[in-house]
């Protein structure tokens, strides 16, 4: 089984949930770093929810506040996420085009 480091970049995340990154039914991926920038001068709530192989959603932050022009780290420190096969990571804020992810991962083939 190999092994790949990876970092992908979305921008200008909205209202719309965005799908940040899926694995296929022949590899996995283990999140270590999910960074989130908020590029208004407001307040803004952010989603982060997981989509299983079954087509089940569940949160995995909910409504999370970035303060104006800041960022938050929702994995860091340590801690990981784990997307097996055939998952997907959703990303969504309260405000069109408001927020840039960068997130690290570790994708198993």
């Amino acid at each position: 089984m190999a092994s790949f480091f990876r970092n992908k970049v979305i921008t200008e995340i909205g209202v719309t949930p965005v799908n940040a990154l899926t694995t296929s039914g022949a590899s996995r991926a283990t999140l270590i770093g999910l960074s989130l920038a908020n590029l208004t001068d407001g307040i803004v709530l952010i989603n982060v929810q997981v989509e299983d192989d079954t087509e089940t959603i569940g949160y995995y932050a909910k409504q999370l506040i970035i303060p104006p022009n800041s960022s938050l780290r929702v994995i860091n420190g340590g801690e990981k996420l784990i997307l097996s096969t055939s998952n997907t990571l959703w990303i969504n804020a309260n405000v069109a085009d408001a927020v840039d992810a960068v997130i690290s991962y570790v994708e198993l083939i």
